[in-house]
């Protein structure tokens, strides 16, 4: 590593710079190098239950919407593994949590250039040379150097701990960790999940199955007003097109923030089906037993204490419809308060050459570039500039065409400008000024 330089070297490998990966690895040009601290790939391990799923087709793969013909394809790992037909018999296109981790795993063990157990330590930039210089520490080999020509930055998200529970957290659960955690969640008289969205319907399913069997006491609290399904009409699924992409990023940033605020159940909603699935399994335990559970919308968690003698949270909710206090306790607390964004220690050296918008955040260009240059990519960092498809599995092959045309200054998979029935915009000659203007 030490004397090759790279054209590009990529930090951090989840689905997204997997997908590049997955994309790059054809194209003899353009020589990418992809690093991971950890020591192999692990998707959200803490979540992998048994049958849950993605909540988008099999198509939203590595590479199928950018290359169908692509050997990395999910289609190309079941025939590898001997289970296409079996998983054509089984008429559900959204494959499972468990089996899309194991397909990442498989494209991974035929990618030479990825390399786990490598830590990136700091970058530096050569202005002479023209260089980003990344130290390293490798598990095996020590302290290493990789020099690349551009940077793509797909460190991911970390768990998010509302600040008044980060003191809880030696006996508190992250819905992250939740796996880890379970059997001594369950040994417990009472678990209380808190928050809203998939991973913590997910959860409270899963809690459901044995909670006749365990007798502990299960609720779910979240500051929502409901719990909002994930939208899936198809119109509303055009919106994760390549023009809304456009529209969205061309909207005054107070404007962007306003709207991501309103289209949260467009992609944290939870899946039709689970909120179904939990609805029944309560409907069918109650005919039978006297299980104690309670669903509790409309709550602002406001104070949370642990009691270490009686093993107990002491939870205060605010109802905001009511304007009501109420105390709540718990001898078990998952939090399914989702993930944040931040940006790495090993950035500091750089931050210079680096845009930040008035809030701290990435100021991310169209191309998916944050600095002027054009030389740093960032992988799923773009949620406040590019939109609600940021984190999309099926938006991933989209925005690596996209990062591959601007390294090669072409275009080697076709990037699609329009696709949607819809028109999100204004046009220039629609535009007019009416006697009356409207008051906002």
């Amino acid at each position: 590593m030490d004397k090759m330089i790279y054209d590009f070297a990529a930090v951090g490998v989840g689905p997204f710079n997997l997908g590049l990966a997955c994309l790059t690895h054809a194209i003899p040009d353009l020589n990418g190098i992809f690093l991971d601290k950890r020591p192999d790939f692990n998707w959200h391990p803490g979540m992998l239950l048994q049958d849950t799923t993605l909540q988008v087709p099999f198509m939203a793969d590595h590479v199928t919407l950018a290359d169908p013909t692509n050997p990395f394809s999910f289609l190309n790992y079941l025939k590898e593994q001997g289970r296409i037909y079996a998983f054509y018999i089984r008429e559900n296109f959204k494959m499972l949590r468990n089996e899309y981790n194991q397909y990442c795993q498989w494209a991974i063990r035929k990618l030479p250039e990825i390399h786990f157990n490598t830590a990136v330590k700091r970058i530096d930039y050569d202005e002479t040379a023209g260089l980003y210089l990344l130290q390293c520490t490798d598990a095996t080999q020590g302290e290493l150097l990789v020099r690349a020509r551009k940077l793509v930055l797909g460190t991911g998200t970390v768990p998010y701990v509302p600040a008044i529970c980060r003191e809880l957290m030696t006996a508190a659960v992250h819905s992250a960790n939740y796996l880890k955690h379970k059997h001594q969640l369950q040994s417990k008289r009472s678990i209380t999940i808190v928050g809203s969205g998939q991973s913590a319907a997910e959860i409270y399913y899963d809690l459901l199955q044995d909670i006749d069997t365990y007798g502990y006491s299960l609720h779910w609290i979240t500051r929502s007003p409901r719990f909002y399904p994930l939208e899936y009409s198809k119109l509303t699924l055009e919106m994760t097109s390549p023009e809304y992409v456009d529209y969205f990023y061309h909207l005054p940033q107070y404007k962007r923030d306003e709207l991501l605020h309103r289209q949260k159940h467009l992609y944290k909603g939870i899946n039709n089906d689970l909120i179904a699935a939990i609805f029944d399994t309560i409907y069918a335990k109650k005919l039978v037993a006297d299980i104690d559970i309670s669903l509790r919308t409309n709550a602002d968690l406001c104070e949370a204490v642990y009691d270490p003698n009686a093993e107990d949270f002491r939870l205060t909710f605010f109802q905001e419809e009511q304007e009501k206090y109420y105390a709540h306790q718990t001898a078990g607390l998952v939090l399914a308060t989702g993930y944040t964004a931040r940006i790495p220690d090993f950035m500091e050296p750089i931050l210079h050459k680096i845009q930040l918008d008035e809030k701290g955040r990435y100021a991310v260009n169209r191309n998916y570039t944050i600095d002027q240059a054009g030389s740093i990519f960032v992988q799923n960092a773009e949620l406040h500039t590019h939109g609600f498809v940021t984190p999309d599995l099926g938006m991933g092959c989209y925005r690596n065409a996209w990062i591959i045309r601007e390294m090669l200054g072409r275009e080697v998979y076709p990037i699609e400008q329009r696709i949607a029935f819809q028109q999100f915009s204004v046009t220039a000659g629609e535009e007019i000024v009416p006697s009356q203007p409207h008051l906002i």
